[in-house]
């Protein structure tokens, strides 16, 4: 490269002959010509080689027509491969290409109001939810992606109830809805390829829709998923939780300094670009949506409903009617004609039993004027339907009545020592 170099400016720059220049250098004189001829810089380059997969390929591209995403171990055993797999794999990335084809990716440039996009993270660190026990609960997380601003929440479940529940949650802080909410195929969501009923209800309500990403798409909600990984690494680690709602104060707490930080990819603070996003928004509607985990039962002896593995109580006076039950991730109501007949604490532990007090008692009390009204009622004669008292005759009347005789004497002699045998009934 020096000598390149070299002999082009002594020619072009001096004025130096090439003999002379092949007296200086001591080069040949078909080098020098050959430097001032070519007008790139000289590059050795080796003579390809041969591959052990040359001989193989016509019969890797046969099955490449047919199976594009075929293994390469499987391609080796159909092959019959008798080498290590580290040439046969460069030849597949050379050549799979051509069958599997190019999927790029283009850029894409968010408005203000358009997207939020929605994910579940589910860190590793266990949080005590009472009773002894310690669970790994889903996060759901949220981000505009127009400003990047980033909201999240932990929740007692992924059932659809709970995470619509943590949706209104984080829109409700927010104050109003982006045009469209990105999910994956949760199933919870849209686990079939098509929006629940429920959450269909939720969106319809907030006058959004929810637009669920291809199957195996990480990257069409790469921002929210991306933003887990942040979590990850910046909220988590040395951190100590004793319950779940002391994670999502500690986790409000760092919310609000993680969105003044600067974004690289849109070089501002999502903090000062919230505004344009909110202002582009959708106003939330005078009623709520449709959330939280929600039954229609019958009540049975025992008093109990459950909800999401855990029983709780409820007022024994509506044993044998129909209850709503309804549950967000802090209460659980029971209601009986509109009248709430039970108000619990959500319980996050699993197969817990929740009982209020009041009901205990009033399960004992019924029990005792139950066994008073027994015991001073005395017994019950039969009534007809007309309410008129039926009869009650015993069973030798019928004997007498038919002419049967089910007690008979015998005439057998009793032997010595034994006992007569009769007939009974």
């Amino acid at each position: 490269m020096e000598d390149w170099a070299e002999i082009r400016r002594l020619h072009r720059a001096e004025g130096v002959p090439i003999r002379e220049i092949v007296r200086r250098l001591g080069v040949a004189r078909n080098t020098v010509r050959s430097a001032l001829a070519s007008d790139r810089p000289p590059r050795y380059e080796r003579a390809p080689r041969g591959s052990v997969a040359d001989g193989f390929e016509p019969q890797i591209r046969a099955l490449l027509v047919e199976f594009p995403r075929m293994p390469a171990p499987v391609i080796a055993e159909r092959i019959s491969w008798p080498y290590s797999m580290t040439p046969l794999k460069k030849r597949l990335r050379e050549i799979r290409p051509e069958y599997v084809g190019i999927d790029p990716a283009d850029r894409v440039v968010y408005e203000p109001g358009q997207i939020t996009q929605c994910d579940l993270w589910f860190p590793e660190t266990k949080i005590p939810v009472g009773r002894g026990q310690e669970r790994i609960l889903p996060v759901l997380v949220m981000t505009l992606a127009f400003s990047r601003f980033l909201t999240a929440v932990m929740l007692p479940s992924r059932q659809g109830g709970d995470l619509l529940s943590g949706m209104w949650s984080l829109i409700s802080q927010i104050g109003r809805v982006s045009k469209t909410l990105v999910w994956d195929r949760e199933s919870a969501i849209g686990g079939t390829g098509r929006v629940t009923t429920s959450a269909a209800a939720f969106a319809g309500t907030l006058a959004t829709r929810i637009r669920l990403a291809p199957p195996r798409d990480p990257e069409f909600k790469g921002m929210v998923e991306r933003n887990n990984g942040f979590l990850e690494t910046s909220f988590l680690p040395g951190r100590i939780f004793a319950s779940p709602q002391d994670f999502n104060t500690q986790l409000a707490e760092w919310l609000a300094r993680a969105n003044t930080r600067t974004v690289r990819s849109i070089h501002a603070r999502p903090i000062d670009l919230f505004d344009t996003d909110y202002a582009a928004m959708i106003q939330l509607p005078p009623v709520d949506p449709p959330i939280g985990l929600t039954q229609r039962i019958r009540l049975a002896r025992d008093y109990y409903v459950r909800v999401d593995t855990v029983d709780y109580s409820v007022d024994p006076r509506m044993i044998g009617r129909f209850v709503e039950v309804s549950a967000t991730p802090q209460r659980v109501l029971v209601r009986c004609g509109g009248h709430v007949v039970a108000d619990h604490r959500r319980s996050w532990a699993k197969q817990a039993i929740v009982t209020d007090p009041a009901h205990v008692e009033m399960a004992g009390q019924l029990r005792r004027e139950l066994a008073r009204h027994r015991s001073t009622a005395g017994p019950r004669s039969p009534q007809h339907a007309e309410g008129h008292h039926v009869a009650l005759r015993a069973l030798p009347d019928y004997d007498a009545l038919f002419g049967v005789d089910f007690t008979p004497t015998s005439t057998t002699p009793v032997p010595e020592g034994g006992i007569r045998k009769e007939a009974t009934r």
